[in-house]
């Protein structure tokens, strides 16, 4: 059973720059698995940032973050990296690895996903 476990997170300034990294243990990705970066910000809904699907890198993104962040999928080590660029404050919030079918529905859906990690903080100062 695949284990989720993200890193990366932390405090940024305003403008700057920050790569999450997803990582998959116990086994690998399956060839028709979807990995998506969902946030949640205190107070509200969790959301969908981006999305990979494992095959055939095809991406998808909020419009919230596009132009910003960046999904990739890296096969042999086995992870998935969000890099996140100009960053704001409205950024702010634990960000979510998931992954699940890419077929059991839409990408930008948490019910999509069936495998979560426990979550890293991700703080933007203004």
């Amino acid at each position: 059973q695949v284990q989720l476990v993200e890193s990366g997170g932390g405090l940024v300034q305003a403008g700057g720059s920050l790569r999450l990294f997803c990582a998959a243990s116990g086994r690998t990705f399956r060839n028709n698995a979807r990995v998506g970066w969902f946030r949640q910000a205190p107070g509200k809904e969790r959301e969908f940032v981006a999305a990979v699907k494992w095959s055939s890198d095809t991406t998808y993104y909020a419009d919230s973050v596009k132009g910003r962040f960046t999904i990739s999928r890296d096969l042999a080590k086995n992870t998935v990296a969000l890099q996140m660029n100009s960053l704001k404050p409205e950024d702010t919030a634990i960000y979510y690895c998931a992954s699940g079918l890419w077929y059991s529905g839409a990408p930008y859906a948490s019910a999509s996903y069936d495998r979560w990690g426990q979550g890293t903080q991700v703080t933007v100062s203004s």
